[in-house]
């Protein structure tokens, strides 16, 4: 498993626990909605920005 899908699977777990906590104390799920696209977004910039490549010297 690469790094990025060990990235982006930890994230969705956060989010999962994010979200359920929401629920538990009564947060209207249009919010917990945009909240759990707004986290898998920046997962999403995060993991790209740590598993990029970098370039080697010339």
């Amino acid at each position: 498993m690469s790094s990025f899908s060990l990235y982006l699977l930890g994230i969705i777990v956060l989010i999962a626990g994010l979200a359920y906590v929401a629920w538990l104390v009564h947060v209207p799920l249009q919010w917990i909605g945009a909240g759990v696209i707004v986290v898998f977004g920046l997962g999403i910039l995060g993991a790209v920005k740590h598993t990029q490549r970098r370039d080697p010297p010339k």
